[in-house]
């Protein structure tokens, strides 16, 4: 079945092909999760609602842009609405620190390491920084999606990478 048969079986409800959608991308989906959680469970709770808002919203896809990029999206705001209900992302400070550093010092690190440290991040700060580092957000585009300003972006990416090198200071991990 192509990815179009798919869709349009899944705009019907058929459950097969929502089970062969579910199959085809909830990897991609559950490593967004992941990136974007506190833990796995969290994650599989993230991954379990997003399915449920692609289906719910599936209609809405007009195969105008890549399928892929559509639901990925559709996951990453499902998280982060997730967290401005949960009130974890007020600001403390808005206090901008200067972007000196790089973010290729964690480039260094092994994935399942640094995924590791980053989901041990406080919420804000986590959320920030996978925004900004791993996926690509302005500070201006995070602020409007968090409802921070673009200062308070800035002030937790920075704290975000201070908590991430004293991890890998803690472990000795040596970084570049």
């Amino acid at each position: 079945m192509s990815l179009k048969e798919l869709i349009h079986n899944c705009k019907r409800g058929d459950r097969i092909a929502q089970e062969q959608l579910y199959r085809n991308y909830a990897k991609i989906l559950f490593g967004i999760c992941l990136k974007y959680s506190r833990n796995k469970t969290e994650a599989e709770d993230n991954l379990h609602d997003s399915f449920m808002i692609i289906y719910d919203k599936i209609g809405q896809y007009k195969f105008k842009g890549s399928f892929e990029g559509w639901i990925k999206r559709i996951t990453v705001n499902t998280v982060l609405q997730k967290y401005r209900k949960e009130e974890y992302l007020k600001v403390v400070n808005d206090n901008v620190a200067e972007e000196t550093e790089s973010d290729s010092d964690f480039l260094d690190i092994e994935l399942p390491t640094l995924l590791r440290y980053i989901q041990e991040l406080p919420n804000k700060y986590r959320l920030t920084f996978n925004m900004y580092v791993l996926d690509g957000f302005t500070h201006k585009e995070i602020s409007e999606q968090l409802g921070t300003s673009e200062g308070t972006s800035k002030s937790n990416l920075a704290r975000a990478r201070m908590i991430l090198k004293d991890k890998i200071k803690k472990e000795n991990i040596n970084i570049a």
